[in-house]
């Protein structure tokens, strides 16, 4: 989302950020997305044709959803008509509709209606698209941050096409932030801006990606730099980045992106993976508290009884968070990661519990055995509970050999089986001496 023949506006009336000045006129002129873009490639290929879609945009922000919308209909010479989500509703819609309906009669025009953050719809809201969508009436662009998969209705989803849009990479940044500063003047004299070559390293890392946070940031330092000589040095770079948080989206796909990758790098035994995502998290503003439940989970799922000291540690951590806060606490979280990617790993318990909730909700209510029952009054013991079991401590080695704990009516069942790993491998010697005595 860069580069654009478009002259500076002064502040004042009529004013427009940076980011809405530098949008670009032309697929040509937009960095980034070249896996859509490029000669050759799908969506390249569709607009060069001029043949309109119906599509999703799915992509971090500052990545050219809405950008990319425009040139759409730009390139095939559609009317465009923009709607945020955020403030818009069904009552907006038909008035959309109804205008395109008019310069669809009326000037053989097609109409592309551009949704921003479509995910903010609720169901009844996206089922009000689908009739218009299905006779071509509009031809539907639909942007969102969260996964279509589970924000998007079914039939709304089918009648379009997802494209995945990525963040930039520094490079695509650093292309971003030159062109912008080449066509900003430092005074009135129409100097233009110098950039210290550091200065556009630190800008380019501080976006994180993100086209919109690049040119707000390089905005900002302009003015800066206009009182200052007309130069952006790495000075001013650092100030107006400072403070700038990684992306991360709470609750969205890049949350649960970021959860998974750390849960599988611990499974994986890779402490520093581990270390490395749990870094990310917390940068980018991850509860503390969420990510040690998380590694609670973990030592539970994916240590098990192959070493039951995992599930001490990330105990502890949880409560040593709680007494000391932020960062010191957050510490222990690191520290129970690393020694549970480092642990034998083993999902017996984890296996096991899955098969025996599998069978309870199969089985249905099975009686409890009478041997098995307490007796603590007379009239139990009349109607037999308790009658025939057989105390295991009074048993040799303290083992009933033989006795049944499962229901009379259900054939006993085989579900934890400990791993040769860690503590399981005497866990499952034992369980074999047992076993063996029937």
């Amino acid at each position: 989302m860069a580069g654009a023949q478009l002259k500076p506006v002064a502040h004042g009336e009529g004013w427009r950020p940076l980011a809405d000045r530098m949008r670009p006129s032309s697929l040509d002129a937009f960095v980034g997305q070249q896996h859509l873009l490029a000669p050759g490639k799908p969506l390249r290929r569709l607009l060069e044709g001029r043949s309109l879609h119906s599509m999703l945009l799915w992509g971090p922000p500052g990545t050219g959803k809405t950008t990319l919308a425009r040139l759409v209909a730009h390139t095939c010479d559609a009317e465009f008509v923009a709607l945020s989500a955020v403030m818009a509703g069904v009552k907006d819609v038909r008035a959309a509709v109804e205008q395109a309906q008019t310069l669809r009669r009326e000037r053989e025009r097609q109409t592309v209606l551009f949704l921003d953050e479509v995910h903010r719809f609720n169901k009844s809201q996206q089922d009000a698209f689908l009739p218009f969508v299905e006779d071509g009436t509009v031809c539907f662009i639909g942007a969102t941050t969260e996964n279509p998969s589970f924000e998007i209705n079914s039939a709304l989803l089918s009648r379009a096409r997802v494209y995945v849009l990525r963040a930039l990479s520094v490079d695509e940044i650093r292309e971003v932030i030159r062109r912008a500063v080449g066509r900003e003047p430092a005074a009135d004299d129409g100097r233009p801006i110098a950039l210290e070559p550091e200065a556009l390293e630190t800008l380019s890392r501080a976006a994180d990606g993100d086209a919109r946070r690049a040119l707000n940031l390089l905005e900002i330092a302009i003015d800066l730099a206009r009182t200052a000589g007309g130069s952006i040095t790495e000075d001013i770079a650092s100030e107006v980045s400072a403070g700038g948080v990684r992306r991360f989206d709470k609750k969205g796909e890049q949350f649960y992106d970021q959860i998974s990758a750390l849960h599988k790098a611990v499974r994986g035994s890779d402490p520093d993976a581990a270390l490395y995502w749990l870094s990310r998290m917390l940068d980018g503003g991850c509860d503390p508290r969420y990510v040690a439940r998380r590694v609670l989970r973990m030592a539970s799922e994916d240590i098990g009884n192959a070493d039951p000291r995992a599930l001490a540690l990330a105990l502890q951590a949880c409560e040593t968070y709680e007494r000391l806060g932020s960062p010191e606490g957050e510490l222990a979280i690191a520290q129970a990661v690393v020694f549970m990617a480092c642990a034998a790993k083993s999902n017996a318990v984890y296996v096991a519990f899955g098969a025996a909730m599998e069978d309870a909700k199969r089985l249905g209510t099975l009686d409890v055995p009478l041997r098995l029952r307490n007796a603590p009054t007379g009239l139990m013991k009349g109607l037999g509970y308790g009658q025939g079991y057989r105390y295991a401590h009074d048993e040799p080695g303290a083992f009933a050999a033989g006795e049944k704990y499962f229901p009379d009516e259900m054939e006993p069942a085989r579900y934890y089986e400990p791993v040769e790993r860690g503590l399981e491998i005497k866990i499952r010697e034992a369980l074999g001496r047992l076993r063996s005595r029937g």
